[in-house]
């Protein structure tokens, strides 16, 4: 029987036995230990009636579950990190994935990286999907947003991670390896934040973060490119915060000192000790350590009231060249190629 229908028919038969409804509302516990009698031709409806009644609130309760799981859906913000398959990315992404965002996490060549990444975050009870595009294009930067926005419907929090080195003497350096790391590390954060501004303006709250470098702020032998660069980025950030602070968007960069990678790993052990001497911890940082600062730019309220700041996490313990083991000048030092290009030591 149809429950309305139930309660329907139970209304009429309490009224047709005389049975007051209002003196019926003030019984609290029917079960209690002096339970009131009804007439046998009430027990059926009484029972219906009952039944309706847990069918009421166990509606009531599912209907508050789902209202609960959709207001955590819609209020999970969602997060595009570039270059994320590994390194500094990669804490990023799974930082902000195990904090409940939604993760694009986007790549160039390391599928597979990428695609362990996102079952990280879901194994942590997040989501996330994989992109493979070169930001430094602007049809692959529109298909990211867009691939972002289809899965999600929006964009909250924009973090331009992707970088490249091309290094060497600026005596030697070519024409392709300056412009790559000019496109890749410069102008595809001037796509990607555009790209996603567009969507942050529309509903006025957003968050940016830029991946720097603290060698945008001091320099270093052997990448004019690469300083260039991050240089750029801290200077685009400073700006385009001042252009979106009336749209409730934030823009922020982080520039980090040497924080242990894939690249440090290669370092020449003299080298690597020696820069870890001029470092009051005396190590690295961790990528998780970057990771966490941007988490905090990127989710925190208290972070709300912060735009256009350059964090440079280990800039105080960046060893200056005059510290490095090298009689010439010109001493050049990299994980590339773990000796100087000048003195080859």
């Amino acid at each position: 029987m149809d429950a309305a229908a139930v309660a329907g028919s139970a209304v009429a038969v309490f009224k047709s036995a005389g049975v007051s409804l209002k003196k019926l509302a003030n019984f609290r516990d029917l079960s209690s230990p002096s339970p009131v009698k009804f007439p046998d031709s009430l027990k059926f409806q009484l029972r219906s009636a009952r039944s309706f009644s847990s069918g009421i609130r166990a509606a009531a309760s599912t209907i508050e579950n789902i209202g609960t799981e959709a207001a955590q859906n819609v209020e999970s913000p969602v997060v595009v990190v570039t270059g994320a398959s590994r390194g500094i990315g990669k804490a990023i992404a799974l930082a902000l994935g195990k904090s409940g965002c939604k993760v694009l996490v986007n790549y160039a060549r390391s599928s597979k990286e990428a695609e362990e990444v996102c079952k990280e975050i879901e194994a942590s009870g997040g989501q996330a999907l994989t992109f493979g595009g070169d930001v430094s294009k602007e049809a692959d930067v529109e298909s990211m947003i867009k691939t972002a926005i289809d899965t999600w419907g929006t964009i909250d929090v924009m973090i331009n991670n992707a970088g490249i080195t091309r290094d060497t003497l600026l005596m030697r350096m070519k024409k392709s390896q300056w412009q790559e790391v000019i496109d890749l590390n410069l102008t595809g954060v001037f796509l990607c934040t555009q790209a996603a501004a567009k969507v942050m303006m529309r509903k006025r709250k957003g968050r940016i973060i830029n991946i720097s470098s603290v060698v945008g702020l001091v320099g270093n032998v052997g990448q004019a490119n690469y300083s260039a660069a991050k240089a750029g980025v801290i200077g685009f950030t400073k700006t385009v915060a001042k252009e979106y602070s009336s749209r409730n968007i934030t823009v922020n960069a982080v520039a980090p000192g040497f924080i242990a990678s894939d690249m440090t790993s290669k370092l020449a052990a003299d080298f690597e000790k020696k820069i870890q001497e001029a470092i009051p911890l005396g190590r690295y940082g961790q990528p998780e350590e970057v990771a966490g600062l941007v988490e905090f730019l990127a989710l925190n309220p208290a972070a709300a009231y912060i735009t256009g700041q350059p964090f440079a996490p280990g800039r105080e313990y960046y060893p200056l060249m005059e510290e490095w083991p090298c009689d010439v000048e010109l001493h050049f030092s990299h994980s590339r190629f773990g000796y100087c290009l000048v003195c080859s030591e």
